[in-house]
């Protein structure tokens, strides 16, 4: 299975594509979808938009897992935070790729064993588990690859069904 995993956000979008198929995974290809500073909000939705489906082509996942949102304090950058996740989430249900969305302590417990698991320890993870020569950069990146290794273990077991309830 091609599996899409991505990191939502307004400024940097994380994106992933691996394989998995019996517990093994490949990496496919990563990076990020960048949106410049000082643009309209509808211009970086447009840019996202237009780079997702870009991917989407080029590697043809058969499914996609993306992180469910996390607020903390900052109420704006969450609004925009979540528009840029609808317009990921557009982008995948209008190339007719199933979604799957999970919690970061999901994710983190998926990769790591531990859902309070720091940053560090999901990319040193991420990195062991696709047998990369070097940490994924940026961080959004080694997040949509640990998204895409959640929903990779998840998939073929009962952890689909209670992820997804």
């Amino acid at each position: 299975m091609i599996i899409l995993g991505i990191d939502p956000g307004l400024a940097i979008v994380g994106w992933g594509v691996i394989e998995a198929h019996r517990g093994q995974f490949r990496p496919i290809a990563c990076g990020d979808i960048n949106t410049p500073a000082h643009t309209s909000v509808e211009s970086r939705l447009e840019i996202i938009y237009s780079e997702l489906n870009r991917i989407i082509g080029k590697y043809k996942p058969e499914e996609v897992a993306i992180e469910e949102l996390f607020f903390t304090n900052n109420i704006t950058t969450g609004i925009t935070v979540a528009e840029a996740r609808g317009v990921i989430l557009l982008a995948c249900k209008q190339n007719g790729l199933p979604i799957h969305e999970y919690t970061p302590p999901q994710v983190k417990q998926a990769v790591v064993g531990y859902g309070k698991a720091e940053k560090k320890q999901v990319i040193a993870m991420v990195t062991s588990l696709l047998r990369l020569e070097s940490p994924p950069k940026p961080d959004d990146t080694a997040d949509a690859l640990a998204i895409a290794l959640c929903h990779g273990q998840a998939a073929g077991s009962a952890l689909r069904d209670y992820f997804n309830q």
